[in-house]
């Protein structure tokens, strides 16, 4: 979740966008590397920095069932809905609370694996936050983190509603201290931490949405978050009218329901060996 200013615009909805997170579908780039690890030593320490509802956490912490997940998110409304969703999960070897990625509240060294997820795009200085990781993580251990590109954002049909409610993204973001160009800046803002090139490994991919029931999943969500008092606020504020709010609505709805309709976004992806 994001660490600044616009965070409490994007606890829910959204969470039922990010409820669809998994291991599988957004931390495929670091799983070798966990199962080779869990090989070495099956207690792992892993910890997750901005968690959200803790779906990836949840499905990372069955990988590694002899070891323990720590998720924490800056946030304190998601974190009863993460623990929720482990209990259903029948997930044990798990836990949330609240902290800060500028100020981890763990020793030296505490974690074999430390992680984040589309969190880093969202800071003032995420090369700062990445030094954390890095401090809590043991050496021999790996810091991860994934996050998403929103200039590389591509939709179809590109409808002028989709064209505004992406700028309006965009500038949200950056509002808050953040960048809408994160995915690409990965490698730079490690560099940034301190840490060597060659300690680094960068690959990229992506996600996209285009089956009935994802559609149905992300303009929901979205067009719930704009319909909310919260972000239209914002979006009146940034110069949207409420025709171009409502124009938004519209068009998010024509675009689930249309056979042709998709949306993708590049995610760019590091991995730090400790």
């Amino acid at each position: 979740m994001a660490q600044d200013s616009q965070e409490a615009a994007v606890v829910r909805p959204v969470a039922d966008i990010l409820e669809q997170r998994n291991a599988g579908n957004s931390s495929g780039y670091i799983l070798p590397k966990l199962h080779s690890m869990k090989e070495q030593n099956p207690n792992l320490a892993l910890l997750d920095i901005g968690c959200g509802p803790g779906t990836i956490s949840s499905t990372l912490a069955k990988i590694i069932p002899d070891g323990h997940v720590t998720g924490i998110d800056k946030s304190p409304d998601i974190i009863p809905r993460a623990r929720d969703l482990a209990e259903e999960s029948g997930v044990k070897n798990i836990e949330f609370q609240q902290g800060d990625a500028y100020k981890l509240p763990f020793a030296d060294g505490a974690f074999d694996i430390t992680i984040c997820h589309q969190m880093l795009t969202y800071l003032k200085a995420p090369w700062d936050a990445l030094s954390e990781m890095i401090r809590v993580t043991k050496v021999g251990g790996i810091i991860a983190a994934r996050e998403g590109d929103l200039t590389s954002e591509c939709v179809w049909p590109e409808l002028p509603g989709l064209v505004k409610f992406h700028k309006l993204a965009g500038d949200l973001i950056k509002g808050g201290g953040g960048t809408d160009k994160g995915g690409r800046q990965l490698l730079s803002w490690a560099l940034k931490a301190g840490v060597k090139r060659e300690m680094i490994t960068v690959s990229h991919s992506t996600w996209s949405y285009s089956t009935p029931k994802e559609k149905q999943i992300w303009s929901v969500a979205l067009i719930e978050r704009v319909q909310g008092s919260q972000l239209r606020g914002l979006g009146l504020k940034l110069g949207l009218t409420t025709g171009d709010l409502d124009e938004i609505v519209r068009h998010w709805t024509e675009w689930a329901e249309r056979d042709d309709a998709s949306i993708a976004m590049m995610h760019g992806e590091i991995i730090i060996r400790r």
